[in-house]
């Protein structure tokens, strides 16, 4: 299992972008914290192999991490590419690939705006 650093920026308008790429079967993105941005959607690309799997988790303490969920309460766990708003806000986010094969290389992007 390896942690993947990532890396993001702010672009236009206060808007951050930060992705996490080539995760393999085993992988967690390293944590980014993200509390103060509300407004947050990800889109998840690549190729999932045999049964690949990844889910996006919160913390507030990046020790216990828990699934998020969309604003329907569907917990965001991908087994194919998608795109996803998420409804808490907690102040780490991290995806973690948790199955797949030596075939599964994946990208997390995600994007989150200010309320201000």
């Amino acid at each position: 299992m390896a942690t993947v650093v990532g890396s993001g920026q702010y672009n236009d308008n206060a808007y951050f972008e930060h992705s996490w790429t080539a995760l393999l079967n085993g992988d967690e993105g390293r944590p980014i914290s993200m509390g103060g941005l509300a407004d947050k959607s990800l889109q998840v690309t690549g190729t999932f192999g045999t049964s690949g799997e990844v889910v996006i988790e919160g913390s507030m303490d990046k020790t216990n991490w828990v699934m998020l969920t969309d604003p329907q309460g569907t917990a965001l766990s991908f087994t194919a590419g998608g795109l996803s708003t998420i409804l808490q806000n907690p102040k780490y986010v991290r995806p973690n690939v948790t199955a797949g094969d030596g075939t599964t290389s994946l990208t997390v992007a995600i994007g989150a705006s200010s309320l201000k």
